[in-house]
Order: C-alpha cells, then structure tokens, then sequence
C-alpha cells in the first residue's frame, strides 16, 4: 500500500467527508435538474392556481419539500443506522396505521384515496421506506432461520403483505408492487433459498393476476398494453401523448420549457410523465444523461452494500438502492412503452413531497452506511484496509443462498 493510499482515510477525516462523495454529488444533481423541471412543467399551472399572479406556486411547494428532504437526508446520515433497530417495530405498526387511515379520512384524488392534507402527504411514499428499513432489521436477525418455512417466508409474506395490501385499498398499484419487488429482492439477497423464491414468485404471481383482475383500473391498463404491443396507435392516451412528446422532441429536443405536450395533452407531465417533457424539450441526449446518472447512482449504491461492515448495513443498502432503481426504471420503461403503466414517480425529479422526501432519506441511510465503513477503516491496522476483500483474509464470512450463492459480506 503507498503512502498516498494509507493517508486517504486521514484526509477524507480532515476535510469532514467521511462518506460516499460521488453519491451525495450524484443525488444532488438529479434533485437540481428535477427542481428545474418541477418548474418547466407547472408554471403553467401555478399561473392557474394564483388566479393569474404567479408561476411559481408549485415551484415553491417542492422547494420546501426539497427542504424538508434535506434535514431527514441529514439526520439519517448522522444516526448510526443502528440506532434504528429498537424503532423498528413501532415505525412499521405507525406507517400501517397510516396506510389505515388514510383511507378513512384522507383526501380522494383522480379517484383514489392517497393522501393527507389535498395529497400533500402520501402514507404509501413512507411506506417504501419504512419496509426497507424494517426488513432490513427483521432480515439480518433471523439469520439462518430465513431458510425455515415458518421462521422466513411465512412471516415475511404477512408483513410485505399488510403493507402491499393496504396500499392496494387506496387504490395504488405501482406503490403496492415497488413494495413486493423491493421486499422480494431483499429476501433473496439476506440469503432465502431458491424453492423459497420460487414459492413466493409463484404466490406473488397469482396474487397479482388476482389484484389487476378485481380492479378495473388494472384491467384496462393491461389490455391497452397489449393492443398497444401490437399497434402503438391502440396503446393508452397517455402512452401515445408520451411517445409523441418523445417524437417531438427528437436528439436534442426543442428547448428547455419549450414542450408543448405538457399544455394538456400528456396527463400529469410534473410526475408520472416528467421523462417524457424531458425527452421532448432537451431530446434523447438529454434522457440518455438521465439514465446514465440514474446507473452510476445505482452502481455507487451497490458498491456501499458490497463494502459494507455488516449485514444489516449491506442488506439496508441493497434495499434502498433497488428501491430507486425500480421506481426509475419502471417509471421509464412505461413511458416509452416497455411496461404497462404505472403511476411511479420518477426519483428525485418528479413533482411530490412525499417521494421527494422519502428518497432523501434513503440517500441518508446509505451515507451513513458509507461513513460507517470509513470509521472502521480508520480504526483498523493499515494493513488490512482494502475496498475489496477478494481472498477472505480478514476472516469474514459472506452470506449465502442456495448453492453457495455469493452475498455481501457477514461481520
């Protein structure tokens, strides 16, 4: 090791940034370019909204949310993700309890049950959060148990299950199924055995058929998907409004707040179809950027579970890192057609407080997952510091599914 590796650790301890730089510098950008594109696509409506005397009305609703995103992004980053196990059992009975009564008393919206306050504040938003967090917890102190039916699956099922359900009454389906794809991937990485998965992609399955088949909603969406399949003039308004934004907008797009598609045309243009404004005013370039951020975000999310100290700082951030991928990838493969729609939010760059928030503080999580790792590198001999363990010479284990299957790193 040379004299400028050992001291990088002293360094980094000097100038205070004892955490994942490139990630913090990463959220950061997409959350700037998602302010700017909060306000491209409501101006319009914040003028309709002030009766004609403002265009930043909205604008400003996120700017606080953004605030607010910021001091939970602190705090969580600041906490020993430790600390959070002896909250984790009253976080998940407070976040299902306001799954609960939301439905009883919150306000209905494009005819369904969401959110407190006109929408402002979206238990099911939370609600990914919190069974990251809770699942990682519960996950890492079964241990070997996982792999017995009535210790793992059946467990796991009941409480992926209440929250999944509970968000499905409002009704949102995407919400509900970020929750089970989310929830299944950790299960699987905490070390569950492959005829436990298969089992549970089975339930999960039918379940699912089960749910777009008593909703109408689903029922539709899943027929326009498959007309659309076939000829893309039959896919959904919204589907075609998108792909005509995209057409629109060609390599490098008419201009930022030049779309035309969001006066009207393509439905909620500040959230669920905020790539397509993207494809249309700064064009296929622009939402290639996009992605790529979006892909080093997950690559630097990744590489923090890799090396993390333990398996619930590992678990824990595998959890909130697949959670914005799927929500990101899922929210753009509908809008160039690959997936049937979905209402996700697009992370960091839709308009919402709640995901705005939420997000935020997952990036908190995985901070200080980050800055944990560096503490235990500074307290280590220097001959043991290393990013990657490849020969197992510090003597930790790794977890394992079936047929020893490689996992993170146990402590």
């Amino acid at each position: 090791m040379t004299v400028a590796s050992a001291a990088q650790p002293q360094r980094k301890k000097a100038l205070g940034l004892n955490f994942d730089v490139g990630l913090l510098l990463l959220v950061g950008g997409l959350t700037l370019f998602g302010m700017m594109m909060v306000f491209s696509t409501t101006f319009d409506w914040s003028y309709s909204l002030s009766d004609h005397t403002s265009t930043t009305v909205v604008f400003v609703r996120q700017l606080r949310s953004l605030a607010v995103g910021i001091i939970a992004l602190f705090i969580f980053a600041r906490v020993d993700y430790h600390y959070w196990r002896k909250w984790a059992v009253l976080a998940i009975v407070v976040t299902l309890g306001l799954l609960v009564a939301v439905l009883v008393v919150g306000g209905r919206n494009f005819g369904a049950t969401r959110g407190f306050y006109n929408g402002s504040i979206q238990p099911s938003e939370i609600a990914k959060f919190m069974i990251v967090l809770y699942l990682a917890i519960w996950l890492t102190s079964k241990s070997d148990k996982l792999r017995q039916f009535s210790y793992g699956l059946v467990p796991f099922a009941i409480i992926v299950g209440a929250i999944a359900g509970a968000i499905m009454m409002e009704p949102d389906l995407s919400a509900a199924l970020t929750v089970v794809l989310v929830g299944v991937t950790m299960y699987f990485l905490a070390g569950a055995d492959l005829i436990q998965m298969a089992l549970a992609a089975v339930l999960g399955g039918v379940g699912g058929w089960a749910v777009v088949q008593a909703s109408s909603t689903g029922r539709n969406r899943l027929v326009e998907y498959v007309a659309g399949l076939q000829d893309l003039t039959k896919a959904g308004w919204h589907v075609q409004q998108a792909l005509i934004a995209f057409v629109k907008g060609g390599w490098l797009g008419r201009g930022l707040g030049s779309s035309y598609q969001k006066f009207g045309f393509l439905p909620t243009p500040h959230t669920d179809s905020v790539f397509a404004i993207i494809g249309e005013e700064i064009g296929v370039v622009g939402c290639v950027a996009v992605i790529a951020l979006f892909a080093l975000l997950v690559w630097r999310g990744l590489k923090i579970a890799a090396n993390a100290g333990d398996d619930l700082g590992a678990i824990l951030a595998a959890g909130v890192t697949c959670w914005i991928a799927y929500e990101a990838l899922i929210n753009m493969a509908v809008m160039v057609a690959i997936l049937p729609f979905a209402g996700n939010a697009l992370p960091f760059i839709s308009y919402g407080g709640s995901s705005l928030v939420a997000s935020l503080a997952g990036v908190g999580l995985l901070l200080n997952i980050s800055h944990q790792k560096y503490r235990q590198e500074e307290d280590l001999p220097r001959r043991t510091r290393a990013n990657f363990d490849y020969g197992r010479r510090d003597r930790r284990t790794r977890l394992s599914g079936a047929g020893g299957r490689p996992g993170v790193r146990r402590k």
